[in-house]
């Protein structure tokens, strides 16, 4: 089963396509989709939206994941990650694929061992978990790991487990 991570921002979403079998994984793809901060905020909406549409269309996935939104100090910030989250979750919806939604820290714990763990662990755990990716960077090391923690939570589902 292919299954997309999605790690949402209004400058850079980080996505993750991995094949799930039981619970062996295998990396597809990964990258990152970047707005330009000097154009008006519905066009980088615009953007956003439609690279997630090719995405989603050229890898098919079964189920896809996004981050929750965590609470910022600053209310614009907070702002804005959720408007590109709403674009993320559209563009999932689209397509008709269920979307898992987890909280970073869980994302940490379950690909880590820690829900505190440093971005650069998850990165690292990722790595070690999809042997021979070639990760875009901190945002789809962050979406992989939350495809990765999808694919626990169905495998564990689909045993009869409490997730």
């Amino acid at each position: 089963m292919i299954l997309v991570g999605l790690d949402p921002g209004l400058g850079c979403t980080g996505w993750g396509a991995i094949a799930a079998e039981g619970n062996r994984l295998r990396h597809i793809a990964n990258g990152q989709v970047r707005t330009d901060a000097k154009m008006p905020l519905p066009q980088r909406l615009v953007v956003l939206h439609d690279a997630l549409a090719e995405i989603l269309a050229a890898h098919a996935p079964a189920g896809a994941a996004v981050e929750e939104v965590f609470v910022n100090e600053n209310p614009q910030s907070t702002l804005k990650l959720g408007q590109a989250r709403g674009v993320v979750l559209l563009a999932a919806a689209r397509r008709g694929i269920a979307v898992g939604e987890y909280a970073p820290s869980l994302v940490k714990k379950a690909v880590v061992g820690t829900g505190g763990a440093a971005k650069e662990q998850v990165r690292a755990m990722v790595a070690r978990l999809l042997p021979g990716a070639a990760i875009a960077g901190a945002d789809a090391a962050d979406a992989l790991a939350v495809a990765i923690t999808h694919a626990h939570h169905l495998a564990s589902r689909n045993r009869g487990f409490a997730a």
